[in-house]
């Protein structure tokens, strides 16, 4: 959790817009694809259906209008989404349990994964009254970001055709190998950190850290903006 945000910024700093996004989304995709093997019979599947018809809705207007977003706009978006997601009240969330909320969950979700990059701290909103625990929190979370980021993959692999801005295939190839064994690697430690940590510590520490990471990306963008404009 936040590694994404993280990697996003790096390679946002590193490559053009759809380059990174669709790496993020390769690296993503696996990470938590193992993550979602790791503990894949805690996933509340009943929450899926609703949700993706939710995703495919956000990813319409993409597809329509080739949407690609500013690189020191793209890092203000991360911090700006994941400082709202992590600072809105408990008591403002919803239950991913109810099929609207589902369904509402999947659009907000995967509009922001597409326009912003990532989506994790949006996505906690709509676990926070529904009474599951960290595990099946993590594995369907896990879920439902390994498809998005398979969509968000999609998507700006579209972009970088069209626009003509795919790195050379020997970047892309060195990047993902790389990223994805590493990832892969990080993910597995994360759970066998999730599997010793009280779930009290868990709830108060991980937002603590989102919101550094967020505030980080923040001023990263603005110097970004501010710096392009003379």
């Amino acid at each position: 959790m936040a590694g994404g945000i993280i990697l996003l910024a790096i390679l946002v700093s590193l490559m053009s817009v759809p380059n990174a996004m669709f790496l993020h989304g390769l690296v993503q995709a696996f990470a938590n694809g193992s993550r979602f093997l790791l503990i894949r019979q805690h996933v509340v599947w009943s929450t899926l259906p609703v949700y993706f018809l939710g995703t495919a809705t956000a990813l319409v207007p993409f597809v329509l209008l080739t949407i690609v977003p500013h690189k020191g706009l793209l890092l203000l978006l991360i911090g700006i989404v994941t400082l709202i997601g992590v600072n809105i009240p408990k008591n403002w969330g919803l239950d991913i349990k109810k099929p609207w909320v589902s369904f509402l969950c999947g659009a907000t979700v995967g509009f922001t994964q597409l326009l912003a990059g990532t989506s994790g701290p949006i996505l906690d909103l709509f676990f926070q009254k529904s009474q599951l625990n960290r595990f099946e929190i993590v594995a369907t979370k896990a879920f439902t970001q390994t498809i998005g980021h398979v969509c968000k993959m999609g998507y700006y692999l579209y972009i970088t055709v069209q626009l003509n801005w795919l790195s050379s295939g020997q970047e892309i190839l060195g990047l993902t190998l790389v990223a994805v064994v590493v990832s892969m690697l990080g993910t597995w430690c994360g759970v066998q950190i999730l599997h010793r940590v009280p779930e009290q510590t868990f709830q108060n520490l991980v937002p603590w850290i989102i919101r550094l990471v967020s505030i980080l990306c923040v001023l990263q963008g603005v110097w970004e903006l501010v710096t392009q404009s003379f």
